[in-house]
């Protein structure tokens, strides 16, 4: 159903997003990474709208992506139905409740994709961008053993501009792995990787750009 479901939505909202979003698409290497993912992943991002998500859905047209959703999304009716019909994973952050890690850890043995955005938030007009990552996405990345592909965009949806989007080189957790430091010490280590990773995208995205 979470399938199908996708494909509809992809085939049916391609002409709108094509007018809404107009996303421009950069590499940092194509060769290395394009929009096409073979096998389990997770995709993490900086996050400046919600429609971060829905941009992603068709730049990584193939792929049925399930995404960590915060509580606050579910709390329209119909905006909960449709994410969940879209296979969004649920992320209460109120509460202590991890059973979404376990969920993304499962949805990664079966082969598929999870999308990630490690800010857990939008930020706010005077705040510092990125924001501190969380570490859930370096927690799952280390235990899945699965490559994490960095993806940087703009936000720039609805407007005269066009959205631009950069797909960065993917990011092999176990790479940097330390047996000498302890399980929390790596998982540090790696979301702080991630985050830089993030911000040399947007460098990158910048330069292109000019």
């Amino acid at each position: 159903m979470i399938v199908f479901f996708n494909w509809f939505t992809k085939i049916t909202a391609w002409p709108l997003q094509k007018i809404l979003f107009k996303t421009k698409i950069y590499y940092e290497n194509k060769k290395v990474q394009g929009r096409i993912i073979k096998g389990p992943a997770i995709i993490i991002s900086n996050h400046t709208n919600i429609f971060d998500y829905a941009c992603y859905l068709f730049v990584f047209w193939n792929r049925t992506l399930r995404c960590q959703m915060a509580e606050v999304l579910y709390t329209h009716k119909v905006l909960g139905i449709l994410l969940r019909l879209l296979g969004g994973i649920y992320v209460d952050r109120r509460t202590f409740d991890f059973s979404f890690m376990d969920k993304s850890l499962e949805i990664l043995k079966k082969g598929g994709v999870v999308e990630i955005f490690p800010e857990a938030r939008i930020s706010l007009p005077e705040e510092k961008r990125p924001l501190k990552f969380t570490s859930s996405a370096a927690w799952i990345a280390l235990k899945a053993k699965v490559p994490v592909i960095p993806v940087y965009t703009n936000g720039s949806y609805f407007k005269r501009k066009r959205a631009r989007v950069i797909i960065g080189q993917p990011v092999n957790p176990w790479e940097y792995e330390n047996p000498s430091l302890s399980n929390r010490e790596n998982m540090v280590r790696l979301t702080e990787v991630f985050r830089e990773k993030i911000i040399d995208l947007g460098k990158q995205l910048d330069e292109k750009t000019k």
